[in-house]
């Protein structure tokens, strides 16, 4: 309780007595930040080795979503009391990102639809506590006992997500009805079968740590089994019930944001937050346009190069001719793992500086698979031991083509998100911009220019894969398009489907998907194409001006050299180095 008493009042005072300077109230305050986070973060703490709040799970709740925005409005005005002119350029960054991190996050919750709607298409609070075991550690008998706990705790978290999800269906802010076909699988699916057959037991099928027992190893079990027969999955039916009988006969019949209660004000601050920049969706629609044309005269020259008349006969042929696609999960998960190690070898000659974190290949979670996107990619923690883990959709294998395999990997592993965000957790960078700095246009705008570094690697070196590569950067500059047709220009999901279907060589099933995620989950496909258009900007503005002093390893480390940031912070860091490559 001290410890807790004590956080409160380092996140509610303006601590400055003890800061002889700028960079001293800046640290501070940015300690005290992590530190807070933490503690309203608890599971995320346990996996970065802080083990103050091994007994707890996040606070759902609106009451403690309400202090939590509290807490970030109070290290709002310490930062505002701190001028930009009394530090350094790094605090001056730390300030900055900081600072946008937690005004988007306010500004965010001002909108009732960002504090009521607790779930899209591709995540949810039941999903998150499924998937909470990967990021734990298990090592000894206090790993184990934290985890018997919080799943103890889940009727808690769940109860809370039921409640703010009534108080939405009666405010109406609903998903729309088109995108939730497959949603009540979603929640049924993670516990059917016995316990010892869900995600929740897969910590207890591990060799037994050395510090149990066998006879206190096989009553853990036991708990474990109770638990999620006894708490956790009357829980999920708790949801699935609540979902069928009550959510889905109030489903939104329009599929635009914009015409829920203040649905144009929350889409127009998710495009900023997503995109960090001040365009209109009017200007990002023109620019997806722009893009749309633009790839599809590359998709049609590599048609044409492979002997087909047109590019939607050789994209018709690809998604039908069935030596394009893997007979069994385990076929494709091992084309993909070949992929990724190919591509393992070839980093060094475009990377000067590679993480130390090594990354896996799993597939996507049965219950998930049939309703979300082709793959994923999550991140490891180094301080608990866990690697990365690039995820691959192993159902509906008739539409899970190999010649996508290449830009999906790319993208979802190296030298995409993988190798962005295990180095990132090892810069020398503050925790906060370790751990919580991610923003869209950064983090999705480099894994979409790693699919177009692809090509200088050499990896689409057939017709197939070239055109796997363009349909996939076709996908991107669709959201463009899609996303703001549908929440800014009042398209319905069946214009947005045949828009993607027309211009992209994606299958049906990602389609839909796709489209799914991006009505359900409003301005997050805008970053994507963004922050790749802003990279490959600032690539050619930097080869321009150093010539032949230009070294694109160099680049693409000073990319990556201070973890996810706005786009306006990246040019300017961009620039900075220009000018001293000029200088050398």
């Amino acid at each position: 309780m001290r410890k807790i008493i004590a956080l409160l009042l380092a996140v509610a005072t303006p601590v400055l007595a003890h800061a002889q300077t700028p960079h001293d109230a800046l640290g501070k305050v940015m300690d005290d930040h992590w530190a807070w986070w933490l503690s309203v973060h608890p599971v995320d703490a346990t996996a970065r080795g802080v083990r103050d709040y091994d007994d707890r799970i996040y606070d759902i709740s609106l009451a403690g979503r309400a202090a939590q925005i509290k807490a970030e409005q109070a290290f709002v005005t310490r930062l505002d009391a701190i001028a930009d002119s009394g530090l350094d350029p790094a605090d001056r960054v730390n300030r900055a990102v900081l600072l946008w991190m937690l005004r988007d996050d306010i500004a965010g919750e001002s909108h009732p639809a960002e504090r009521l709607m607790l779930f899209t298409t591709y995540y949810g609070w039941h999903q998150g506590f499924a998937s909470m075991s990967d990021g734990l550690p298990f090592y000894n008998r206090a790993d184990y006992d934290s985890y018997l706990k919080r799943l103890s705790l889940y009727p808690r978290q769940n109860a809370d997500a039921l409640s703010i999800t009534r108080q939405a269906i009666k405010g109406g802010y609903v998903q729309p009805c088109s995108v939730l076909g497959n949603y009540a699988a979603s929640i049924s699916g993670i516990v059917a079968g016995k316990p010892q057959d869900t995600r929740f037991y897969e910590p207890f099928t591990r060799a037994r740590p050395r510090d149990i027992s066998d006879a206190d190893w096989a009553a853990m079990q036991a708990r474990a089994t109770a638990l999620i027969r006894d708490v956790v999955a009357p829980e999920y039916t708790k949801w699935h019930d609540l979902f069928v009988k009550d959510y889905l006969p109030a489903c939104r019949r329009s599929d635009s944001a914009s015409t829920l209660p203040g649905g144009a004000a929350w889409y127009a601050s998710r495009v900023r937050a997503h995109t960090t920049t001040d365009l209109t969706p009017d200007q990002i629609h023109a620019i997806g346009l722009s893009e749309v044309a633009r790839i599809r005269a590359r998709m049609d020259d590599v048609a044409a190069k492979a002997g087909y008349p047109s590019r939607a006969a050789f994209i018709a042929h690809l998604r039908t001719d069935p030596r394009y696609y893997a007979k069994t999960a385990e076929e494709l998960l091992q084309v993909a793992a070949r992929q990724a190690k190919t591509i393992d070898g070839l980093l060094p000659r475009y990377f000067g500086t590679l993480p130390r974190l090594p990354y896996g290949l799993k597939p996507i979670p049965a219950a998930e698979a049939e309703g979300t996107t082709t793959a994923y990619y999550m991140p490891g923690a180094p301080e608990s031991g866990i690697a990365g883990t690039y995820y691959v959709n192993t159902s509906k294998l008739d539409q899970r083509p190999y010649w996508e395999l290449p830009a999906l990997t790319a993208h979802e592993a190296v030298p995409g998100h993988h190798n962005q965000i295990a180095l990132q957790q090892e810069l020398p960078l503050p925790p906060f911009r370790k751990y919580l700095a991610s923003f869209t246009a950064y983090v999705e705008g480099w894994a979409l220019y790693s699919e177009y570094l692809g090509e200088e690697m050499g990896l689409y070196d057939t017709p197939e894969k070239m055109m796997g590569r363009l349909s996939y950067e076709m996908w991107r500059a669709c959201r463009l398009v899609v996303d703001t047709g549908i929440h800014a220009k009042g398209w319905d999901k069946a214009r947005a489907v045949a828009f993607m279907k027309d211009n992209s060589a994606l299958s049906d099933a990602n389609i839909d998907a796709e489209v799914n995620r991006y009505i359900s989950w409003p301005g997050q496909a805008l970053g994507y194409k963004l922050g790749e258009i802003k990279i490959r900007e600032l690539r050619a503005r930097a080869e321009a001006a150093l010539g032949p002093k230009f070294n694109l390893r160099a680049f693409h480390d000073a990319v990556l050299a201070q973890g996810a940031v706005p786009l306006t912070v990246l040019d300017s860091q961009i620039d900075a180095w220009i000018a001293t490559q000029k200088a050398r």
